[in-house]
């Protein structure tokens, strides 16, 4: 195996000069990133650069020192039509549907024989398991050599852009583990989210992928939707800052971050997904406001170099064809720069399921003249890349439209640094870096603060330790392939919630287990809308579970979502426990053993009984590797929960839409429904209590684009440790239409000690206190504004008011 092109008399000359180690440093350096690459590979690698198109020059684009825009101009004047048209293209990854872990002499006679745009999910261990996925540094091994096909056989060496999913932690065999985007959104940490898109950008790199598809933006505005675990929440501030500290941190590896899925695709009408989606209802007022915010953000203020493009529509234009939305607005007003993919059956929607076109080719050429780049779809390539030059054939798409969309693909493989070193160097630190002792410490610090305590009557928690005979019931109790996800770390080791309790607690205590039901009874989702009785199995069950309780001083009921209840193409019609898991914490609480409710869960959950009737209710959702462990010491006292909700608990599915911020008189009082949520947007409780005291803002008044300072104070008035989320929000006095009631536009999670006093600062800039008119302008109406804080949207005690002038 040769690993560089260092020829014997080269290296007898460094020797005899004295200068070996300069080789180590110069003539080394290029090619010590490419172990595995055959030996028979051209002699294109050179001192500072490499000659991608093998014609012996140094090219502008092959010239790290040139500027980027000059780089992709050179390229893509030397490109065949060919050539353009494959780096559109994408080869979904070994499993799905490349059939070739590493390049076979077929490639040669394949499409890709003149380059790709990317390649996904290449090895990942998602759809077949190969001894290239694990360890980490035989998949980094594999992935250089792909990328040297690409470098070395193909006639201008334009290496592919390696994707992958990343929401919770890369996708990938083994890798570190995080709680789902719902849980993460819940922990309001700016600063934990930023470490975590770090490290899934280092991981990322280290085994060989270039471009991870998170965070995921959309805003979850319909809880029955099934992709609500997959979101930071309902609120756009919320998930704008939080998607922004994603994507910095997954980016400043080098690495590309591509939010997803643009746009208004977490409103579908009725929550419902996939094959009965529908238009989102939603006014332009709305889709600017909530549902494109957090995307300006990505792109504009955080800069992210990718986007994954929804295949919803919005006013009866798929959204994949939106040139105002793809070009208008994402390129021209917010200065993206990056290259967008399609979510996968999009471009085949345009013709069989909206029905605004009459063949493949002008479904194709809708997208790319709309703004479009590469379409990702589980098929081969060559259907996509064919159909597209037929379209070029017939007119549909211009020549320099194709060089435009082939351009910004070449500008973020540019960034990436992919011309200037396309090889992971040294491979084997892949070993060290991918799911670290470190890297795992912050997904356990992610699943203390993504835990939000729901009710904790007369301090019910935390649990003593001296407690020696423990009823742990429920379906999710001793369950972890719930706890995992399509879009995170494949076969991580998660600890089940019976697990953390035996590693807590050892051998000193009595630990009961049953698991009383299951997730889904056998009639699901017909289940949802009328009862079935009980079948003689199903009373069996409780009934085990009855009679461990009664024999328990306390009963901890682990219940929630499993796969076929939560996640993408899993939307309900009904917000309640699904299955017998009504039944099952009904019948232990009437043991009159005292019952801690545990939520293992994607979504917000209709729990009127269980707060009416149960002591303690944790909210866990689906906290990663550490699951059982981070609720385990919650419960007993090891770390007080601090998270808060990021969507509102409605009492009823009637009752939504219902999701924070609200429309006036939006949450008014009616004669014949129930008012009001049961949990509200920012709510959650501690062990501890906490003082807010003194808003201030810095000055009185402002003029149109001044940031406004403002400070307060937050004590812990508690006996032991404790985070509290402070929270601020503005609403306007007088606007020339309608806004929202009050909006989030500061928040900070802050860690204090028994008695200690913290002064939290906070940012105001024009994006809060400005407003989209009626003619979809953004602009700032003069006047005054208040400000209020607190510790959740229905509790903000502080009050302060501003202009503008």
């Amino acid at each position: 195996m040769i690993i560089n092109n260092t020829s014997p008399k080269r290296l007898l000359l460094c020797f005899l000069f004295g200068i070996l180690p300069m080789l180590s440093t110069d003539c080394y350096n290029l090619h010590a990133s490419k172990p595995g690459i055959p030996k028979k590979q051209k002699n294109i690698y050179h001192k500072g650069w490499i000659d991608f198109n093998k014609n012996g020059e140094k090219d502008i684009y092959e010239d790290p020192s040139q500027p980027i825009d000059k780089r992709v101009e050179d390229l893509l004047k030397q490109m065949t039509t060919e050539e353009k048209t494959c780096q559109l293209g994408t080869i979904y990854g070994y499993g799905a549907v490349l059939k070739d872990t590493l390049p076979t002499p077929e490639w040669k006679n394949r499409i890709w024989k003149d380059g790709i745009g990317n390649i996904d999910e290449h090895l990942n261990g998602e759809w077949k398991r190969t001894s290239l996925d694990y360890p980490y540094s035989n998949h980094t091994d594999a992935m250089n050599k792909v990328q040297a096909f690409f470098v070395e056989e193909t006639r201008l060496g334009i290496p592919a852009d390696m994707t992958n999913e990343g929401i919770r932690g890369l996708k990938h065999e083994k890798s570190t583990f995080f709680p789902a985007q719902i849980g993460l959104g819940c922990t309001w940490d700016k600063e934990l989210v930023r470490e975590i898109g770090r490290i899934t950008g280092e991981e990322a790199k280290a085994l060989g992928y270039t471009n991870v598809y998170s965070p995921i933006l959309d805003l979850a505005r319909d809880p029955r939707w099934g992709r609500t675990v997959e979101s930071y929440g309902e609120d756009p501030y919320l998930a704008g800052e939080l998607g922004r500290q994603q994507i910095l941190g997954i980016q400043s590896n080098r690495v590309v971050s591509t939010p997803k899925h643009f746009a208004i695709y977490g409103v579908p009408a009725g929550g419902r997904d996939c094959e009965s989606r529908t238009d989102p209802h939603a006014t332009p007022q709305e889709v600017h406001e909530l549902h494109l915010e957090p995307f300006r953000i990505a792109f504009q203020e955080a800069g992210a170099l990718g986007t994954m493009c929804a295949h919803n529509d919005y006013n009866g234009t798929p959204v994949s064809a939106s040139y105002y939305l793809m070009t208008e607005l994402m390129r021209n007003q917010w200065g993206f720069k990056g290259y967008i993919v399609s979510d996968s059956w999009s471009i085949d929607k345009n013709k069989k399921f909206y029905h605004i076109v009459d063949n493949e080719e002008e479904a194709v050429a809708s997208e790319l003249n709309a703004g479009l780049n590469i379409r990702t779809f589980f098929q081969k390539p060559e259907i996509f890349i064919e159909t597209l030059r037929k379209a070029l054939t017939n007119g549909l798409v211009e020549e320099s439209t194709l060089d435009q969309r082939v351009r910004e693909v070449l500008y973020v493989k540019f960034w990436l640094g992919l011309f200037d070193e396309p090889y992971v160097k040294a491979p084997q630190l892949a070993d060290r870096i991918v799911n670290s002792e470190k890297n795992r410490t912050v997904s356990l610090r992610a699943a203390h603060e993504s835990i939000v305590l729901l009710k904790n009557e007369k301090n019910r928690l935390p649990l003593s330790k001296d407690i020696k005979n423990i009823a742990v019931i429920g379906p999710l109790a001793d369950e972890y392939k719930s706890l995992t996800s399509r879009y995170g770390s494949h076969n991580p080791e998660v600890i089940t919630g019976l697990q953390g309790l035996k590693n807590l607690l050892g051998d000193n205590v009595n630990l009961m287990y049953a698991k009383g039901c299951n997730v889904r009874d056998k009639n699901f989702p017909q289940s949802d809308v009328m009862f079935f009785e009980l079948s003689d199995k199903e009373k069996e069950e409780i009934d085990e579970a009855v009679d461990i309780a009664r024999k328990a001083e306390v009963a901890i009921v682990y219940v929630g979502d499993d796969f076929r209840t939560i996640g993408e193409s899993r939307s309900r019609v009904n917000l309640d426990l699904s299955g017998r898991q009504k039944e099952l914490v009904r019948a232990v609480q009437a043991t009159g053993t005292p019952v801690v409710l545990v939520l293992f869960n994607g979504r917000p959950v209709t729990l009127n009984w269980e707060d009416t009737h149960l002591p303690a209710i944790v909210e866990a959702w689906y906290p990663g590797e550490f699951s059982g462990q981070a609720v385990a010491e919650v419960l007993f006292g090891d770390y007080n929960p601090g998270g808060k909700l990021s969507a509102t608990f409605p009492k009823s599915v009637g009752q939504i839409p219902w999701a924070f911020p609200f429309k006036p008189n939006a949450t008014g009082k009616g004669f014949a429904r129930v008012d009001g949520e049961l949990y509200p947007f920012g709510y959650g409780l501690s062990y501890t209590t906490f003082e807010l005291s003194d808003l201030q803002p810095t000055i009185a008044k402002i003029a149109d684009g001044d940031t406004l300072i403002v400070t307060c104070k937050v004590k812990n008035t508690g006996s032991v440790k404790g985070d509290e989320v402070v929270q601020l929000y503005l609403n306007d006095e007088t606007s020339s239409i309608s806004r929202f009631e009050k909006e989030l536009c500061g928040f900070e999670r802050v860690s204090l000690e028994p008695g200690e006093e913290k002064t939290v600062t906070f940012k105001v800039n024009r994006r809060a206190y400005g407003m989209y008119n009626d003619q979809n302008e953004f602009v700032v109406e003069p006047g005054k504004f208040f400000l209020s804080a607190g510790n959740s949207s229905q509790s903000t005690p502080l009050n302060a008011e501003f202009y503008v002038e």
